[in-house]
């Protein structure tokens, strides 16, 4: 089992493919099983997958929390080392765009162009979440792993997808209790994602970035992307209509098109 260490933490990851290589960072409470749609895109493109689970959850150890984001992307760091590669393209979810974009802007010289899913620049400037949508947050690490991936449904999925494709769901969750999050590493990264603020930093970021967000998500409003998108300068934004916050199960056209913006992005990495 190929493992990277950081500081107290050891972190799985797995390798994918062949090509350039993409380093794919998955959100709170998942691990590289929620990768499983994208995951096979990318190697049809010719491209290295490199899907890790963070520190807290899966097959990576679950070190005492809370836990910062920029620990995260320094954890990122030690995977592209064991993995022996000096620079990647990175593509998060979520809090793993969170992470991303700390990645970048702590390591420029890693990333050869970014990927930001879902996600937001974090502080008092960003949309806020909806009070039932932070009530849920607030619950969802007393839950059991399985009453927990169920209860998310309603916050993770645009409205057609909970109308007519329960057996995508399925398979979703399928895979994410394969590797059941617990209450400790739930709670530890949720720590990270709510001090999670780069706003006032994003100007920094020289690498070539696409923002993706589907217009249905309520765990991350995406008035959030526009915000990413307008302070990345020469930043792409992708707006998925009636997609929520698990776009690559509601509109599966998303990763084909990240796929084609990776093949199109630098190859090397720029000062940032």
């Amino acid at each position: 089992m190929p493992v990277a260490r950081s500081g107290d933490a050891e972190l799985y990851f797995e390798s994918t493919g062949a090509g350039a290589p993409v380093l794919l960072v998955m959100g709170l409470g998942m691990n590289a099983t929620g990768w499983w749609r994208t995951v096979p895109v990318l190697e049809r493109a010719g491209l290295r997958a490199l899907a890790f689970d963070n520190r807290g959850v899966g097959r990576s150890s679950i070190p005492p929390g809370p836990y910062s984001v920029a620990q995260m992307a320094d954890d990122c760091v030690a995977v592209l080392d064991a993995a022996g590669e000096s620079s990647a393209h990175v593509y998060g979810i979520s809090l793993g765009g969170m992470i991303a974009q700390e990645l970048v802007l702590r390591h420029p010289e890693r990333v050869r162009s970014l990927v930001l899913g879902a996600t937001t620049p974090g502080g008092r400037r960003a949309v806020p979440l909806a009070d039932d949508v932070r009530a849920f947050f607030a619950r969802r690490a007393e839950m059991p792993a399985e009453e927990g991936v169920w209860a998310s449904v309603p916050y993770n999925y645009g409205p057609a997808t909970r109308a007519s494709g329960a057996q995508r769901i399925g398979e979703d969750i399928a895979q994410r209790l394969r590797f059941p999050v617990t209450p400790e590493g739930y709670t530890a990264q949720l720590a990270a994602a709510l001090d999670h603020s780069a706003l006032d930093r994003l100007a920094e970021i020289r690498a070539p970035a696409l923002v993706v967000h589907g217009t249905a998500d309520v765990m991350v409003p995406p008035g959030n992307g526009e915000l990413l998108a307008e302070a990345i300068a020469g930043a792409e934004l992708l707006l998925l209509p009636e997609a929520g916050h698990l776009y690559p199960t509601d509109a599966p056209e998303a990763d084909e098109r990240v796929a084609e913006f990776l093949l199109s992005a630098p190859t090397s990495p720029g000062p940032s």
